[in-house]
């Protein structure tokens, strides 16, 4: 299983797509690691510089229907090669969904208010999320702030996840 948790960073929009987590012209690149660099790069949002911003980053959070648009495994190995392995949203795009947990990573949906929460409370610091993977908990704290949420998945998608993706999954049960 992939380690879950650690620094978080926020994008505060909706609807980002898989273009803007990795642009097309990069989809020709026949290893992860050429992707590497151009992880969110064409993303436009106020004040965010992927370069600076993504730097020991290993969560996001954001708003509703991450991972729109064309469907690729390219958009979550992006976000796998530079090490974020967990993305908190309102929702995602069915394909994008699961393809996070085919490539074993967790992509984990919040009610609305409880993400308008996360950005109230957290997105003006350094902040952390821990995974309580076993208990379906996600703890995130800032300073002395520290606020602990529960979320469900499918036990299908958390056998993927425990596994490592499908791959794993497949040559162990096949």
């Amino acid at each position: 299983m992939k380690p879950f948790g650690g620094p978080v960073l926020f994008l505060d929009r909706s609807d980002i797509n898989t273009d803007e987590i990795i642009p097309a012209k990069y989809l020709t690149e026949i290893s992860k690691e050429a992707l590497k660099p151009h992880l969110l790069e064409d993303l436009k949002l106020d004040g965010f510089d992927p370069v600076r911003d993504l730097k020991g980053k290993a969560a996001i959070v954001t708003r509703k229907n991450f991972g729109c648009g064309s469907s690729r495994e390219h958009a979550p190995w992006a976000l796998e090669v530079n090490g974020i392995f967990l993305v908190v949203a309102e929702n995602f795009a069915r394909i994008f969904r699961q393809n996070m947990f085919n490539c074993g990573m967790l992509a984990i949906e919040l009610p609305a208010e409880t993400i308008d929460e996360l950005f109230k409370i957290f997105s003006s610091g350094e902040t952390r999320v821990e995974v309580d993977f076993p208990n379906d908990r996600l703890t995130f704290s800032n300073g002395n702030t520290k606020k602990t949420y529960s979320y469900l998945l499918s036990p299908f998608d958390k056998t993927l996840v425990k596994a490592g993706g499908w791959v794993e999954y497949a040559d162990a049960k096949y």
